[in-house]
């Protein structure tokens, strides 16, 4: 007898969930976002107090930064653990986490991704090298982010005399995930989403673990005719369908079919990228120039996210760019609408790009820097006791050749200009150190990179340092910059001096 998917309302679907459940999730910032779903769960948990003490999977950050997302499952009693791989997108979720009221972990995004597909095929986890001398590493925090995480979730193998990790497969008993159509079998396409990121391996995990895998759906077919080539996610993984015709897709008001790839490129279209301003611009700008010949490039968020625009007007965007999110190529939005792109030319599924990142398909990465210190490591997942995550950044920087960081020398009210005479000004130093003497939470090891043999990179507005087989070393300081009143004074370790410095 032929499948017929059942369509549920949202609240009939949350009144499914039971206390303890583990579940799984997909979703970017608002993309591939269920939110119609996850208010539905948050309206019963107001209402009933159920479910209880869910142990949420999200491999990236997934919401509005507000209300949206993981800000739904944001409550005392609702969650028991989360391990995410991005939280800023729910600052209620990072409280929780900050005091302690629920356990916190957080692994490299793909990590969490290809973890779910590992689960999903039987297999005894994820096995890889990508976490290594980093907080992962459970011979620093094994992915435990505050003091109520106390398993271990992540261990420490040696294959033919190579250090691995291997992160633990789990029980997914329920996925979630959005989808453009169902037909009435429970086929999905993706075809009007800005990207499909981890959905199939979500589904994969719940379904084969016995578990429920639920859609929302922006229409729905009735009898069998999706064409079998737009099927990212076949009905047989899924157990039932929310039709919600008016749930928002992204940020802009209206679809937009240049970001689904449903639009191809025609002659004449203009750029759309915005150039970066201000003290974003002066570092990207220097940023730029070690772009060199890279074939293979990789944007990070914030002040990488740039590069792209003055690339093209440069004349020097003859790279392939990828993002986590599954995008290759097209013109990069960054903001709210990164992870997708303008008229890219394949959106693959962030498993595979993953993939592609941890068998060192990268040439360069340019990515944030939120703390540097001597030893060359970097944190972008800690800040200031409030749990970032590292998304992507570390499955790129652990595997590219060449590495660019890309941040500001201080941070909260530092203002910069440069003059007609192209001397930088430091009009107003900033509060807090970035170069400082240990970071907060090591996203990226300095020493691994060294063992990696790759090139790495730090570029502010007024210095640049490189990572030396001795050390960090401070290879450049900006026109108009006093070397010791401006940045050796400021900083939090002292580099090594080179050419001539």
């Amino acid at each position: 007898m032929s499948k017929v998917v059942e369509r549920l309302t949202p609240d009939r679907i949350a009144a499914r969930m039971f206390d303890g459940a583990t579940v799984a999730l997909t979703g970017s910032g608002i993309f591939l976002e269920a939110d119609e779903l996850f208010a539905a769960i948050e309206r019963r948990f107001l209402t009933e107090g159920r479910p209880r003490d869910l142990t949420l999977v999200h491999a990236l950050g997934i919401g509005d930064g507000a209300n949206s997302g993981l800000s739904r499952f944001a409550y005392p009693g609702l969650v028991r653990r989360v391990i995410g791989g991005h939280w800023s997108w729910s600052p209620r979720m990072q409280k929780l986490a900050r005091d302690n009221l629920i356990e916190a972990y957080s692994f490299p995004a793909g990590e969490i991704s290809n973890l779910l597909r590992e689960i999903g095929a039987g297999r005894p986890g994820l096995i890889t090298r990508i976490g290594l001398g980093a907080f992962p590493d459970p011979r620093k925090q094994g992915g435990r982010c505050n003091a109520a995480a106390k398993d271990e979730l992540v261990e420490l193998m040696i294959i033919d005399g190579r250090e691995y990790l291997r992160y633990k497969p789990l029980h997914i008993d329920f996925g979630f995930i959005r989808a453009t159509e169902s037909d009435a079998r429970g086929n999905l396409t993706f075809h009007r989403e800005p990207a499909d990121l981890d959905a199939h391996a979500v589904a994969l995990a719940a379904h084969n673990c016995g578990g429920q895998v639920f859609a929302q759906v922006e229409s729905f077919r009735e009898r069998r005719g999706l064409h079998a080539r737009l099927v990212r996610v076949p009905g047989v993984l899924v157990d039932a369908v929310a039709v919600t015709p008016l749930a928002r897709k992204t940020y802009l008001p209206d679809h937009d079919p240049t970001i689904s790839g449903e639009a191809l490129l025609t002659a004449g279209a203009k750029s759309q990228l915005e150039m970066p301003v201000g003290l974003r611009r002066l570092i990207a700008e220097r940023a730029l120039d070690e772009l060199g010949d890279a074939r293979s490039v990789n944007f990070g968020f914030g002040i990488p996210g740039g590069i792209p625009a003055l690339a093209s007007a440069a004349g020097k965007a003859k790279y392939w760019g990828t993002v986590e999110q599954g995008i290759h190529n097209g013109e990069m939005l960054d903001g709210p609408m990164f992870g997708s792109a303008r008229y890219p030319d394949a959106i693959v599924a962030s498993n595979d790009q993953f993939d592609f990142y941890s068998g060192r398909g990268i040439d360069t990465a340019f990515l944030g820097m939120g703390e540097m210190d001597g030893l060359g490591d970097v944190n972008v997942s800690m800040i200031g006791g409030r749990l970032v995550g590292p998304g992507g950044f570390i499955d790129i920087t652990q595997t590219a050749r060449k590495v660019v960081f890309c941040g500001a020398f201080e941070a909260k009210g530092l203002e910069v200009e440069k003059d007609a005479a192209g001397l930088l000004r430091i009009l107003r130093p900033g509060q807090l150190p970035k170069l400082v003497a240990a970071v907060e939470h090591v996203t990226f090891s300095g020493a691994q990179a060294r063992a990696n043999g790759q090139t790495v990179i730090y570029v502010t507005e007024r210095a640049v340092f490189r990572l030396d087989a001795d050390g960090v070393a401070l290879i450049e300081v900006s026109a108009g910059v006093d070397l010791k009143r401006d940045v050796l004074d400021r900083m939090g370790f002292q580099p090594i001096m080179r050419c001539g410095l």
